[in-house]
C-alpha cells in the first residue's frame, strides 16, 4: 500500500494560550515546519501559529 501525502498536524499558539487548530499538510510539498497566523478567540487576536506533533 503507497504511503499517504497528507499528514494531520497540530497548530499551537504562540500566545500561549493552549489554544491549537487541526490541520492537514502536504508533506511532498510543505517539507519545513508550517507557520501561519491565524484568530486565537482565548487572546480574542491574531498571533502566529506554529507546526507542532499531535500526540
Amino acid at each position: 500500500m503507497a504511503k499517504a501525502n497528507t499528514i494531520l498536524i497540530k497548530l499551537i499558539s504562540t500566545a500561549d494560550t493552549g489554544y491549537f487548530y487541526v490541520t492537514k499538510k502536504n508533506t511532498r510539498t510543505a517539507t519545513g515546519k508550517l507557520e501561519m497566523r491565524k484568530y486565537d478567540p482565548v487572546a480574542r487576536k491574531h498571533v502566529l501559529f506554529r507546526e507542532g506533533k499531535i500526540k
